[in-house]
């Protein structure tokens, strides 16, 4: 159980870049959804966001890290909290390493040994 909710962010940076996805996707609940960086799918069961940690962590130097004094944590009631900001993805695609920004949202209740209920994250978008 997580006391405070950035712990569970911090859970699961230090998941993603230690290539523990199977516990960052442990860190999800049951009926959990996932709007994903990199997928234009929504997942809905835990075998499919598995998969797509399973899928992120086939990439070489793989790596998330947050953008400093850019995230805001919600308390939304006792239990849940709403957590947002900026983060940059790092991953080689055919020997060449790219880098991705991208926005995210994580939905958690404190209440739940996987405490993740939702977390969407898109690409930042190119100024027009």
């Amino acid at each position: 159980m997580f006391e405070q909710p950035a712990q569970i962010l911090d859970t699961w940076l230090e998941g993603v870049n230690s290539g523990a996805l199977a516990k960052v996707a442990s860190l999800y609940s049951q009926n959990a959804l996932l709007l994903p960086t990199f997928s234009n799918r929504r997942l809905q069961t835990p075998k499919d966001i598995e998969a797509y940690f399973a899928d992120l962590g086939s990439h070489e130097g793989l790596s998330v890290f947050l953008h400093p004094n850019m995230t805001v944590i919600q308390r939304l009631s006792e239990s849940i909290h709403c957590l947002g900001g900026l983060y940059c993805w790092k991953f080689e695609i055919e020997k060449e390493l790219l880098s991705f920004e991208a926005r995210f949202t994580f939905l958690v209740d404190l209440a739940f040994n996987a405490p993740i209920i939702h977390h969407h994250s898109s690409q930042v978008p190119r100024s027009l």
